[in-house]
C-alpha cells in the first residue's frame, strides 16, 4: 500500500495484547536448523487471518539485523493468544514440538517472545506520511486532529 499523506492515528479503542515473537540465526551454515523455524510462521499467520474469532488482530514483520527476524502481533486479549498457542489441532503446537525435536537447546537457533497486555487508555499511535502500519493497519486509520491531535489526547481516546 502507498504512502498516506498527513498525520494519522489508529482507529482503535480498548485493551489489547502486543505479542513480539522472533528467531535468531546463530549459525548461518546450519540452514537445516533455522529454515524450518522461519518457514513455520507463515502457515500460522494464514490460519489466524482466516479465523476472525481467534482473537488475532494482525501483525507486522520486522528485521532486527542480519540474524534476527521479528513479528509484532496484535491480539484482542491474552486468553485468545494462549488458547491458540496451546491448541493441539492448530498450526502452532506441531511447529513448537518440531522445534524442540530439531533444535531444542543445541544453540543453533534462538527464539524469543514478549507479551504485553495493554489496558485501554495506556497506548497511543501516530503515523506521519506512512503507509498503513502496525495497529493502524490492523484497526484502520483516522486523521490525528481534534481529540486525536496530541499524544495525551490519543491516550484518552484509546480508553473508550
Amino acid at each position: 500500500m502507498g504512502v498516506i499523506a498527513g498525520r494519522k492515528t489508529a482507529k482503535f479503542a480498548g485493551p489489547l495484547v502486543v505479542f513480539v515473537i522472533g528467531m535468531r540465526i546463530n549459525h548461518f551454515h546450519k540452514v537445516g536448523k533455522w529454515l524450518p523455524v522461519l518457514k513455520a510462521m507463515p502457515p500460522m499467520l494464514e490460519e489466524l487471518a482466516k479465523d476472525p474469532d481467534s482473537g488475532y488482530l494482525g501483525s507486522e514483520n520486522m528485521l532486527a539485523g542480519l540474524r534476527q527476524v521479528c513479528l509484532l502481533q496484535y491480539w484482542r486479549d491474552f486468553d485468545s493468544l494462549e488458547a491458540y498457542a496451546r491448541s493441539r489441532d492448530r498450526e502452532h503446537w506441531p511447529a513448537w514440538v518440531d522445534f524442540n525435536k530439531r533444535v531444542g537447546s543445541d544453540g543453533t537457533v534462538g527464539i524469543f517472545h514478549e507479551t504485553y497486555a495493554v489496558d485501554a487508555g495506556r497506548y497511543e499511535t501516530i503515523y506521519g506520511n506512512m503507509p498503513q502500519w502496525g495497529l493502524g493497519k490492523v484497526a484502520g486509520l483516522t486523521d490525528a486532529t481534534g481529540s486525536r491531535n496530541e499524544a495525551r489526547s490519543r491516550m484518552k481516546v484509546s480508553a473508550k
